[in-house]
């Protein structure tokens, strides 16, 4: 049984609570915030040891076998190193840290613990991209030439049915590494990276329709190093778009043929809502495991990689993603930003 923590309970920190709390062999013992609310309701589901400062979890939860970080992001470099010195391993939401330079440090303490780091670059997990990476691993689209990928969304302005004051961390470049680019788009260059390897970058633009100290969009042109595929990458917080409405789409041009994200997804997020909360009823009803989250096509994929993660742990297992590939993604990102300026 894998004893776990899970520190920062925003809505990505409770997501991944809730997904822990249904996988087979794995208990969160230990949970972190600010916020009381927050903390009862973690309490509720049985979680018994409450912290309101992630330090004190870290430094008395020395018997952890990992650790789930969803803080904000200027808080990652601090929590992750503190994690990976108390021996613990580490899942860490993207960003992996603000910083290239932070992003280095981790990277050099995660081979010198001999721990597992994990960054969540939950797009890979999609159903819809690991059937377009197998096409191109196969060939049968030919050599890929150009990539587009895009992610456009309300950002931080989103809400659901009650709208709630957006934490001001959101809006301090300092504090978050930047705006839409390192929020949505990051995701997008590390498809870039995860469809053809390391790239380097060709351009950038950045706008600022908002009016705000960070950007709210960003186009970028890529490169790979190794290939000669050239990837377009657009991404911004200026629609309103409420979930399960997702703007995302990758396209994939090659010498032979085309592959598309919209060739995989579901036509209709409420039909296939309810015909697979229909599938998974007929699963309990038969004794079977239930497929957790598998109504949502864009969330099923959180459980899919702490999953993943926590078998890593268990069987001494490779990542999927390490924290190099969050470095080299926050390095793009960083040369982005250089470049528009």
């Amino acid at each position: 049984m894998l004893t776990i923590g899970v520190i920062g309970l925003g809505q990505m920190g409770m997501l991944h609570l809730m997904n822990s709390l249904h996988i087979d062999n794995v208990k969160v013992v230990a949970v972190a915030d600010r916020s009381k609310k927050a903390l009862n309701r973690a309490n509720s589901l049985g979680v018994k040891k409450l912290f309101s400062n992630y330090c004190e979890l870290l430094t008395n939860c020395q018997d952890l076998d990992a650790v789930i970080i969803s803080l904000p992001t200027f808080l990652h470099f601090e929590s992750v190193k503190l994690a990976l010195e108390n021996r613990m391993n580490v899942f860490v939401e993207k960003p992996l840290a603000k910083t290239t330079q932070e992003c280095k440090e981790i990277v050099k303490l995660t081979e010198k613990s001999g721990k597992k780091l994990m960054v969540g670059h939950v797009m890979r997990f999609f159903d819809s991209i690991e059937k377009m990476k197998e096409i191109i691993d196969k060939g049968h689209i030919g050599s890929p030439e150009v990539i587009t990928a895009e992610r456009v969304g309300s950002g931080p302005f989103s809400h659901g049915i009650v709208p709630k004051p957006v934490p001001e961390w959101w809006f301090d470049p300092e504090k978050t590494g930047g705006g839409a680019l390192i929020d949505l788009g990051y995701h997008l260059i590390d498809l870039f990276r995860f469809f053809t390897g390391d790239c380097q970058l060709l351009y950038s633009h950045l706008d600022y329709k908002f009016n705000l100290p960070l950007e709210d969009t960003a186009i970028v042109m890529l490169k790979s190093i190794g290939s000669s595929t050239k990837g377009i990458v657009h991404t911004g917080w200026y629609e309103k778009l409420n979930f399960p409405q997702y703007d995302f789409r990758i396209i994939i041009h090659g010498a032979s043929g085309f592959t598309s994200t919209r060739h995989f997804e579901p036509r209709h997020v409420y039909f296939y809502a309810a015909k697979e909360g229909m599938k998974n009823l007929l699963r309990k009803i038969a004794g079977k495991e239930i497929k957790r989250l598998a109504y949502s096509y864009y969330f099923a994929p959180y459980y899919t990689e702490l999953k993943h993660f926590f078998n890593c742990v268990e069987n001494d297992f490779e990542p999927r993603v390490l924290a190099i590939d969050g470095l080299k993604t926050v390095e793009i990102i960083e040369e982005a930003y250089r470049l528009a300026k």
